[in-house]
């Protein structure tokens, strides 16, 4: 805590010594959060720095506003939605004015409804909701303590809800010692030790005697500056010790450790106030009731509060209450193992197993002196709870403690690999690699060992896409092959994307060709599912060449569409739906692609899997940037942005840099490729490489800068390239911008090569997406009458695909060649309506190539006038079509992870922008 003194003159009646500017920084937010606004901030320091002060600051200077508090308690962060209990338990009435999903999530996480676990990410727009419906009445702050000790479930929502704050009248505040990666990126306000002034005026102002000066400096200068040692120091020893400088010596430990005051001061107390002060700090919920008849059970007598209080550590009033967080947990930590057991003993017995079962099972195991398969079992009842209420970090640390305390070496590895299984899937990866160590430890069946080992693949695949995780998913496929020949398949499915992604980067062993021959050895199922159609045909693509993949790609699709539209559940459907897009891209298959692509979009949202909803929204942008549909693909890179930030997605920024790129915004594609060419090489992605120098090669053939696109899309292939052939996806459209810039540089051979391999595919495909590309690729190193013949045909069969975007460039590069041939008339036909097309999907950089091209055939082009749609930002547009399409203020937040009254205030200033009044006068205007 930091001190506080009157000043002189001035509103504010306690100012922090020493904080005038973190105290004016508060009072910034504290404005905006007044004035309607909304935002976070993260308070961080050493322990004793005054954190908790500048909350308490706020809690007394934010007069108008609504205060919410909540603290993370060290012994109880593996109880799911602790935390978000204390911040929101006073306004659960309030859980009925949100929409039913909102409304069914909390009830969930309160535990006061059965069902399915709420989706993470659901139940952060929940409390979002709630808390902007609590700021209807007037604004709220939001103050949460000791983040660092905060379930992980609560911090998970309120990290989400902190980055999705808008328009809500909503401030949340967090104080910890190091901001976390779930914090990352968020605004905030470190704070730094006192000056040796402003220590000098603190410790004036707590001393009820006068002191020796030279003690005095003494003082200050050992404290270095921490605000909660010199006030321990001067509650720990007399005024005559103080003055006479006799405590110095012996308090050195006070000043180097803020803790270590702490352990001395509980350690004067007597014994039963001990027993008390630790059966207080175990539990968390700081119910007096329940803590006295705890101590009753442990014979402590009721005037062993009175000590505690004196001594300053803490309160026992409507709630017991510690002076300092670190009081709490020094009064526990502190004492031993033994001591520790007994006091959670004491609170199990007191704990009412009906209605708190879960804390109920916690105290139990944390009672347990050694393996225990009663309480073991308890714990798996617990487990079972949490992730119905959707704590799986919850549930995998009473699975990880029911393995502990597991005697049988059977049972306990299996409830490890169960745990490990859980961490794994709430992403805490370094726990999981514990657990999957304990379960190796023990006697393990063979699909047990196989399971280990598929789970250790999945793990380095979080982790790190490229590298060793092709090749731990390889060797997992190869464990299955004769235990379980399904789980096999999709091994082998899963090693092949995974090796795709690696590019280069996967370890030896691990590349596609390694993995496609062993799943081609594979017997082939008699009754064939649309992935094991899928996986032949990758597979064949890599082993044989494009066309031997053809095939059973297409066949792929066409059972996947008919499983689909049967009873395929939607969690296997969300499963494939990745690698059904990418046979679709594979196939030049631009109806199957934008059909599977906008369900890819729609199923990971109606089903809340928004952990897989970036990279659906990114497969759908680089579809209509292929259409030419830019305000699209402006919207859906903007949500992903979005998304991306509220899940903390790793994801590389795909749409934006395709945006960027086909716009022709160096600057602004410079910036987004480096970012996604460095994560990539960083991650052994080679995919995101390849994918970023694709997007650089189109804006230098946008802006006509031939040498770099030809360079780019060179770099591009080599990322992709496999033995005697490259990986099919963005090779293909990397190959077509090498054909174009290679033939504009004149390096013939180069644009020939890419030609004929492009054409081996096109051929193969037979889409009219494929011919068209295949034929413009011919017709840019052809001459004559059949350079004329190439082109013609690629126009004929592009206009009849949804891919304006080819459309229009192969009309410029026709137009370019028919001004070269001197047909002036003929070309002006063709560059005028690739100008016009540009011109309207917002292409400036390919736009302005047309419009140069036109000028010299001689007829000038009219800049269009923009519409009053582009006056919205890509957001306001967002909501704005959504709007437009019938959705609810609520609905269109649970879109877009914001508040319903955030999008409120974007549909005010949509609707001043316009000049419209309402949402009904949307459909007449361009969006």
């Amino acid at each position: 805590m930091s001190g506080q003194v009157s000043p002189p003159t001035g509103r504010r009646s306690n100012v922090l010594i020493g904080r005038q500017q973190e105290c004016a920084r508060i009072d910034q937010l504290i404005e905006v959060v007044r004035a309607g606004g909304s935002g976070p901030l993260v308070i961080h320091g050493v322990p004793g720095v005054g954190k908790t002060a500048l909350l308490d600051y706020i809690d007394g200077h934010s007069k108008g506003c609504q205060i919410a508090r909540a603290g993370g308690v060290q012994s109880e962060m593996e109880l799911p939605f602790a935390g978000l209990h204390q911040l929101c338990a006073p306004h659960v009435s309030r859980i009925d004015r949100l929409p039913p999903p909102q409304r069914q999530a909390l009830a969930m996480v309160f535990g006061v409804a059965d069902g399915a676990p709420p989706d993470m990410f659901m139940t952060g727009l929940s409390v979002l909701g709630l808390l902007s419906e609590v700021a209807r009445d007037k604004p709220l702050l939001c103050l949460v303590d000791d983040q660092q000790w905060l379930d992980h479930a609560s911090i998970q929502v309120l990290a989400f809800v902190a980055r999705r704050l808008g328009a809500e009248s909503v401030g949340l505040v967090f104080g910890t010692r190091v901001p976390g990666r779930e914090l990352t990126g968020l605004p905030t306000l470190k704070i730094a030790e006192l000056s040796q002034a402003d220590s000098r005026t603190l410790l004036d102002s707590v001393l009820t005697a006068s002191l020796d000066q030279r003690v005095r400096d003494q003082i200050v200068a050992e404290t270095r500056g921490n605000p909660l040692a010199m006030m321990e120091l001067v509650r720990g020893n007399t005024p005559a010790e103080l003055a006479g400088g006799f405590a110095i010596p012996g308090g050195t430990a006070l000043w180097g450790d803020v803790e270590e005051g702490f352990r001395y001061r509980i350690g004067l107390l007597p014994a039963q106030s001990r027993q008390l002060i630790r059966i207080a700090a175990a539990d968390p919920t700081g119910d007096p009731a329940l803590v006295r008849r705890a101590a009753h059970r442990l014979g402590i007598e009721a005037d062993a509060e009175a000590p505690i209080v004196d001594a300053g550590l803490a309160e026992f009033g409507a709630r017991v209450r510690f002076r300092h967080p670190l009081a709490r947990s020094v009064s526990y930590w502190s004492a031993r193992p033994s001591d520790r057991q007994q006091v959670h003993g004491a609170l199990a017995a007191e704990t009412n197993r009906e209605r708190d079962p879960d804390r109920y099972s916690w105290h139990l195991a944390q009672a347990a002196g050694g393996p225990d398969e009663a309480v073991a079992v308890e714990l798996e009842r617990s487990a079972g709870r949490a992730r119905a209420r959707g704590g799986l970090v919850a549930a995998a640390a009473f699975l990880e403690r029911a393995a502990i305390l597991t005697l049988d070496p059977v049972r306990r590895a299996q409830r490890a690999l169960t745990a490990a299984m859980a961490k794994l899937t709430a992403g805490e990866f370094n726990a999981a690699g514990e657990l999957l160590e304990l379960a190796e430890s023990g006697p393990l069946t063979d699909l047990q060992a196989a399971t280990v080992a598929l789970a250790r693949a999945h793990l380095a695949f979080a982790l790190s896409r490229g590298g060793e995780a092709p090749l731990l998913l390889f060797r997992a496929a190869e464990r299955f092959r004769t235990i379980d020949p399904a789980t096999a398949r999709d091994t082998y499915l899963d090693a092949l994307a995974a090796s795709a992604f690696a590019g280069r980067a996967a370890s030896p062993g691990g590349g596609v060709l390694d993995v496609a021959r062993a799943a081609l050895s594979m017997p082939v199922p008699a009754d064939r599912e649309p992935t094991d159609f899928l996986l032949a045909g990758l597979a064949a693509n890599f082993t044989d060449g494009y066309a031997a993949g053809v095939g059973n790609l297409q066949h792929a699709l066409v059972a996947f569409d008919e499983v689909r539209s049967g009873v395929m559940p939607a969690d296997r459907e969300l499963r494939w739906m990745w690698l059904m897009t990418l046979a679709a891209l594979h196939l030049w298959d631009d109806d199957q692609w934008s059909t599977l692509s906008r369900r890819y979009v729609e199923l990971a949202r109606t089903s809340g899997a928004l952990s897989e909803l970036p990279l659906a929204l990114s497969t759908r942008a680089m579809m209509l940037s292929f259409t030419g549909d830019l305000v699209g693909l402006a919207v859906l890179a903007e949500e992903q942005a979005a998304v991306t930030d509220a899940t903390a997605s790793q994801l590389a920024p795909y749409s934006g840099m395709c945006l960027a790129a086909m716009r022709g915004r160096r600057d602004e594609s410079y910036s987004l490729i480096g970012s996604a060419a460095e994560r990539g090489t960083s991650r052994g992605e080679g995919i995101s490489a390849a994918v970023a120098e694709w997007t650089r090669a189109i804006l230098h053939n946008g802006l006509g800068e031939y040498a770099h696109a030809m360079a780019a899309a060179q770099r591009a292939l080599d990322l992709q390239e496999y033995p005697d052939r490259h990986y099919p996806g963005i090779a293909n459209w990397a190959a077509a911008e090498l054909v174009e810039a290679a033939a504009r540089r004149g390096e013939t051979g180069v644009a020939i090569e890419a030609a004929d391999w492009i054409a081996e595919m096109t051929a193969a495909s037979g889409t009219n997406w494929a011919r068209g590309v295949g034929a413009r690729s011919k017709a840019l190193v052809a001459e004559g009458a059949e350079a004329e013949t190439q082109f013609r045909d690629a126009l004929a069969s592009l206009q009849q695909t949804s891919v304006d975007a080819e459309l229009a460039r192969t009309r410029l590069l026709y137009g370019e060649w028919l001004r070269r041939e001197r047909r002036r008339a003929d070309a002006r036909n063709q560059l005028r309506t690739a100008y016009r097309m540009f011109d309207a999907m917002g292409m400036e950089a390919f736009a302005e190539r047309a419009r140069r091209e036109l000028q010299a055939t001689g007829e000038t082009a009219r800049k269009r006038t923009a519409s009053t749609g582009n006056t919205l930002t890509a957001q306001e547009t967002m909501i704005a079509r959504l709007a437009r399409d019938g959705l609810s203020n609520p609905d269109i937040a649970s879109r877009l992870f914001i508040s319903a009254r955030t999008v409120q205030y974007h549909l005010h200033k949509v609707f001043t922008k316009l000049a419209i009044n309402s949402r009904t006068q949307l459909d007449r205007v361009s969006l």
